[in-house]
């Protein structure tokens, strides 16, 4: 008896250690390690769709910008987002983080202590909630960073494929000290593959123009390319020069006709394979190139644009991790080849790219442009999001439509427009060309890095290298619109009685300085104006006006009205008559001129105009109220607020405000 109760004993014992055991391991498999990162880290850094993280405490500063509300784009600071839903407070704390869809819009709001921006279109999104792990779900205790730069990590040694590696919740200050040291060395010593950087989305338009002049040397590209096999004309510079001087050039250049044989004479050419193996590209992109297949092109150059393209795609070594290509055709209309997703190689790519037949047609350029920005770079095409849009162009001579307007719609979506041309109108062909200088008007007009001129289809072998090094570098991927293109601009004039005639007459000059600053169009930066004193009146809306001229020439017709102040209700009105008819795609700017107090309070419709994503500019004049300048202005009122004794004075301002809107501008994404 005595046995058996040992016996009994000890089986309770050592079911009691087992369950204790079991216990203990569940314990240690649930404990969380929450990778930490930093104020500045942005969602569109972290390659991780979905991940827990810690954020530090002070991440409420200005300096960290956030874009949208409840859902973000993925420019946005994670941790400044987490504290304007509400998620954490200043102090920080864990959060869970979901990559989602881009919008269409994002609306900038104030919430908790943090004032997010508008921004017109972003290709991916974030939300943010309370840092508690779903049931079943593993999230990862090491975040991978898409980010070339050296991202500070905390508690984690870094790496050469800059990642973050997470550490229990209790790591303490001297381990953040450390890895902080880590990330000053220059050389890393890695045996791991380096991962593929993923920048930012832009969405890019590449065309080709030839005329006689040099294309610009581009700045020392970061991406290796190898070396491209050269296009050869077998007879010669002297057969090239008697084909140039063709008296049927000139004549049939572009005029849409059946495939009769009534082409210009054709090149005879041979091609050479690329004489050097591919090499590593820290490339991803998705590239569209747009072909021209009008009658002009002729079947020989026809088989030379294939070639460049299979030379592209080769140089490219196009695959899943790294560039994507697909093909438009244009001729009267456009239509897609292929799409991103059809070939993920460069050999099968380069065989189907053999195969294209040429479509004939005219040169319509401006309609392939829109077809690109409306229906080529959708998900269900291929479309990564996480990699910048690009999209090449080639004009054989010059467009048969206009192509700024649907050049600068699809600059305003985000697409960047790069032409590569080749063999330009001659002085008797130029009467032919619909649209003069419609590369500047279609390219990003801050520098020529956007466009290609090839004097000839013997030369365009040369520029394989020069644009897959364009096309690869990232970094200069952000052309799309500029400062001075992309906003609606409503001035709010005060027209009291302390005015005066006199003094109208140089605030309205005031006006006109700023406004000619800007580029002005439908499609650019649009100007609208309201005058008040106790009543509002709508000098002219953003629609009204297409022309820097008739800009500032409604400016000047503008009268003096005389009468009270009241500033709030002309706030109110501005919004109404001005920002709520806003392109989607515009940035709300308002610039609001008083010289005195307000009769009523300016704080709530301002409040409720900074809500709806107007960024407000104040200027005061001899008796204007300072802290009403600052309530109507957004943060950071010293960014937003100025003020002067005189109305002489005023022109101090014109370049501050501007630099001041560039500024604030270009630390925004643009894609």
């Amino acid at each position: 008896m005595k046995s058996r109760t040992t016996i009994a004993t000890i089986f309770a014992l050592l079911l009691t250690c087992i369950y204790a055991t079991k216990e203990a391991t569940k314990k240690k498999k649930s404990k969380l390690y929450v990778p930490q990162i930093d104020c500045d880290i942005k969602a569109a850094k972290i390659i991780n769709p979905e991940f827990i993280a810690k954020c530090p405490s002070g991440c409420q500063d200005v300096k960290y910008r956030v874009y949208g509300t409840d859902i973000y784009a993925s420019f946005s600071s994670i941790c400044g987002a987490a504290i304007h839903s509400g998620t954490i407070d200043k102090s920080g704390g864990k959060i869970l983080v979901q990559k989602v869809a881009g919008q269409s819009g994002y609306k900038g709001s104030f919430s908790n202590g943090i004032r997010s921006l508008s921004l017109p279109r972003w290709r991916e999104s974030f939300i943010v909630s309370e840092g508690k792990p779903k049931k079943g779900v593993q999230y990862p205790s090491t975040l991978e960073y898409s980010s070339s730069s050296n991202t500070p990590v905390k508690g984690g040694s870094q790496r050469k494929e800059y990642r973050t590696t997470a550490v229990p919740l209790q790591t303490t200050q001297g381990a953040f000290t450390t890895a902080k040291a880590a990330i000053r060395t220059t050389e890393f010593v890695s045996t791991t593959p380096k991962p593929t950087t993923i920048p930012t989305t832009v969405t890019t338009t590449i065309t080709i123009q030839a005329t006689t002049g040099v294309a610009t040397k581009p700045p020392v590209a970061i991406h290796k390319v190898r070396d491209i096999g050269q296009v050869q004309a077998v007879q010669g510079r002297t057969q090239n020069q008697a084909f140039r001087g063709s008296s049927s050039h000139a004549s049939n250049r572009n005029i849409a006709r059946p495939n009769t044989g009534l082409q210009r004479q054709e090149p005879i050419v041979s091609f050479r394979k690329p004489s050097t193996s591919p090499a590593n590209l820290d490339c991803k992109v998705d590239l569209s190139f747009l072909i021209d297949g009008s009658w002009s092109i002729g079947k020989r150059r026809f088989q030379i644009q294939k070639q460049f393209l299979k030379n592209v795609a080769q140089a490219l070594d196009v695959g899943p991790a790294g560039p994507l290509m697909g093909i438009i055709q244009y001729g009267d209309d456009p239509s897609t080849e292929f799409n991103l997703k059809t070939y993920t190689n460069s050999k099968d790519l380069q065989n189907a790219i053999e195969k294209i037949l040429q479509k004939g047609g005219l040169s319509n350029v401006g309609r392939a442009l829109s077809f690109v920005n409306k229906n080529f770079f959708e998900d269900a095409n291929g479309n990564r999001g996480s990699a910048p849009n690009v999209a090449i162009v080639m004009v054989d001579g010059w467009p048969t439509d206009k192509v700024e307007e649907a050049s600068r719609l699809a600059r305003e979506s985000g697409i960047n427009i790069f032409f590569v041309t080749i063999e330009g109108p001659d002085e008797n062909e130029k009467q032919n060309v619909i649209e003069t200088n419609f590369v500047d008007k279609a390219v990003c007009r801050t520098n020529g890095y956007y466009s290609i001129n090839v004097p000839s289809w013997f030369s365009l072998h040369k520029v394989v290298q020069q644009l897959v090094k364009r096309v690869c570098d990232s970094d200069r991927l952000a052309c799309s619109k500029t400062c001075l293109n992309a906003a609606d601009i409503g001035f709010v004039i005060d027209g009291s009685s302390s005015v005066g005639t006199g003094n109208f007459r140089t605030l309205l000059q005031f006006v006109a300085n700023i406004s000619k600053e800007f580029e002005i169009s439908d499609t650019d930066t649009r100007i609208g104006a309201v005058q008040y004193t106790y009543e509002q009146r709508l000098e002219f809306g953003f629609d009204k006006h297409r022309t820097k001229q008739d800009v500032l020439n409604a400016i000047k017709r503008i009268n003096y009205w005389s009468g009270g102040t009241s500033t709030g209700a002309a706030i109110n009105y501005a919004f109404e008559q001005l920002f709520s008819k806003s392109k989607p795609n515009k940035r709300k700017i308002m610039i609001l001129i008083t010289d005195g107090r307000s009769y009523d309070d300016v704080r709530g419709p301002a409040a409720a105009a900074h809500q709806n994503g107007v960024i407000a500019y104040s200027v005061g004049i001899a008796w204007a109220a300072q802290d009403e300048l600052e309530a109507i202005a957004t943060d950071p009122d010293k960014e937003h607020s100025f003020f002067v004794d005189e109305f002489d004075s005023l022109y101090r301002f014109v370049p501050r405000i501007i630099q001041n809107i560039c500024t604030e501008f270009n630390s925004q994404p643009r894609n």
